[in-house]
């Protein structure tokens, strides 16, 4: 017998080449960039509304709007960031997945089509928190846990 032992399948699949972008992590922007381009969306159509149309409180409609565009910055930012392998976009791609899920939540209270859009919304919340979270979204992220810092 050799005194060489070759790596465990699962160990040689995990250690991808420096610099490679593992999937997990690609889906995991592309579900940040989903959701701030819904973000997007809705703030443009609420705007539009208040600016066009006759809502019951144009100041309401126009902050409104303003307001979802502003809050897509963070999911799209962090879609970026995820793709560029940057390890501050961790941060805000979380936050955002935390902040969707009490919105979810609450489509999924209404009595009407928004029940669909909270399940979905809900859905891709999760997803999105998991692969974030994986360990080998981490390590292509360059992130280490507690005790694990170079010295």
């Amino acid at each position: 017998m050799s005194s060489e032992q070759t790596p465990a399948p699962e160990a040689a699949e995990s250690t991808a080449a420096p610099g490679a972008r593992p999937g997990r992590l690609t889906v995991a922007a592309g579900l940040n960039a989903l959701e701030g381009l819904a973000l997007v969306v809705g703030g443009v159509w609420m705007l539009v509304g208040g600016l066009t149309g006759h809502p019951d409180d144009r100041t309401s409609a126009v902050t409104g709007g303003v307001t979802l565009i502003v809050l897509s910055l963070l999911p799209l930012l962090a879609a970026r960031g995820l793709l560029a392998l940057r390890g501050w976009s961790r941060g805000p791609a979380v936050i955002t997945q935390i902040m969707a899920l009490p919105v979810a939540y609450n489509l999924l209270q209404a009595d009407s089509i928004a029940i669909p859009a909270g399940i979905a919304l809900a859905v891709v919340a999760v997803a999105a928190l998991v692969l974030i979270v994986n360990p080998e979204t981490t390590r292509a992220l360059g992130i280490r846990g507690p005790g694990n810092a170079q010295e």
